[in-house]
């Protein structure tokens, strides 16, 4: 374990290869099984594998380099945030943080680079996604060989 945490690394150039369903669904189950605190799991993540939707959220991404064969937009559902009291958003912060760590250590595992990205138009990719008011983009992790 101790390897794949000292071996991953931001990665933000990317062969133009498909990633298979299977590892995708592996790296989003390890965001699934992250810590959460007092289990309220307040994440909701979008994967995005359409070419033409990763353009578009590039646009409104200065953060987001290279062309990733895949995204996930890590997002925080704000309901279920709530239900933590004055704690909520401080708590769903760390939670979608460490599910976001999570998944990166899958990736590398997966020998499929990552790197995640904190510069981007919320409002704009919230749209473009089309997501509820209730669930705010925190974090997009990119994904590609």
């Amino acid at each position: 374990m101790l390897e794949v945490i000292k071996g991953r690394r931001s990665i933000r150039d990317f062969c133009d290869k498909e990633l298979p369903d299977e590892h995708l669904r592996l790296v989003l189950e390890a965001g699934i099984w992250a810590p959460s605190g007092s289990n309220l799991q307040p994440w909701e993540f979008v994967l995005v594998k359409d070419r033409d939707l990763l353009e578009k959220v590039k646009l409104f991404s200065p953060g987001l380099f290279g062309r990733p064969a895949a995204i996930i937009v890590v997002c925080i559902n704000r309901k279920i945030a709530e239900k933590a009291g004055k704690m909520g958003e401080f708590m769903s912060l760390m939670d979608v943080s460490m599910a976001a760590e999570n998944m990166m250590l899958m990736a590398y595992a997966l020998d499929i680079g990552s790197c995640p990205v904190a510069s981007f138009n919320k409002m704009a990719v919230k749209e473009l996604l089309d997501l509820p008011a209730h669930v705010e983009p925190a974090l997009i992790i990119t994904l590609g060989y």
